[in-house]
């Protein structure tokens, strides 16, 4: 029973470790597109 409930906590924790990164990496190309587009607007 311990054993389910701490592999059920680590691949949780992998999960929202998984889907911190996308959105760290999404936030940072956002960022990139829009100085991207002031760029070519100077």
């Amino acid at each position: 029973m311990v054993r389910k409930v701490l592999i059920a906590a680590s691949v949780a924790s992998l999960a929202l470790t998984a889907a911190a990164c996308n959105t760290v990496r999404g936030a940072g190309e956002d960022l990139e597109s829009a100085a991207d587009a002031v760029d070519e607007e100077i």
